[in-house]
């Protein structure tokens, strides 16, 4: 009699191998991605997933405002795009962005979360399990607590949280809800953020 094949073994996709920087902001948020997208250098080596709150039926300008003063090339993801390493992903208008277990990005019509969508929570705690110790999440201005679930996740998975300081907050009611939950790594101003970034990055590619 001969042995029946051995069954197929379904394999867990590969996590992004890169590190995955993923950005929060409400009001207040346009400037700061401006300012920090500015200040990356062309060759980071991080990929970038961005949350902004925004009209459900606005129209779709954020890219192409944001790509003006970044050095990085900045588009509204689309389900099936991967995460790469100086590419910067928006999270379309009423969608949220989320990162699925192989690095690729989908798009969920799914309720809105702390009365947003797209919501930061569900970005930063989908990428959490996905790239783990390499995944640098940061809080910027805006209101309510949108982000503050997700940095539990990401720092539950080894992941490192900064949050924007009062002083340079247009509205400090996002960050001031990361910082309470005792997560946050680190409590920055908006023109220290990139460079942390940017060392955070190096350390994590060095010898790669």
């Amino acid at each position: 009699m001969t042995q029946d094949a051995a069954p197929s073994v379904s394999h867990r996709p590969a996590p992004p191998a890169f590190p995955v920087v993923v950005l929060a902001a409400s009001a207040g948020g346009l400037p700061a991605f401006g300012h920090i997208f500015g200040a990356f250098p062309a060759d980071f080596r991080a990929a970038l997933a961005v949350v902004h709150h925004r009209h459900p039926r606005g129209p779709g300008f954020l890219a192409a405002v944001l790509q003006r003063s970044s050095t990085l090339p900045v588009q509204d993801a689309a389900s099936g795009d991967r995460l790469q390493p100086g590419r910067i992903f928006l999270a379309p208008a009423n969608r949220h962005l989320v990162v699925e277990p192989d690095g690729r990005l989908s798009l969920s019509p799914a309720a809105r979360v702390q009365a947003t969508r797209p919501a930061a929570d569900v970005l930063f705690a989908s990428v959490a399990p996905v790239c783990t110790t390499h995944v640098m999440a940061v809080v910027l201005t805006g209101y309510g607590r949108d982000g503050t679930h997700g940095i539990l996740v990401v720092k539950q998975w080894g992941g490192m949280v900064i949050a924007q300081d009062e002083a340079s907050s247009e509205v400090f009611g996002m960050p001031r809800s990361a910082i309470a939950t005792g997560a946050v790594d680190a409590v920055l101003a908006l023109e220290e953020i990139a460079p942390a970034f940017v060392a955070r990055v190096t350390q994590l590619t060095r010898g790669q």
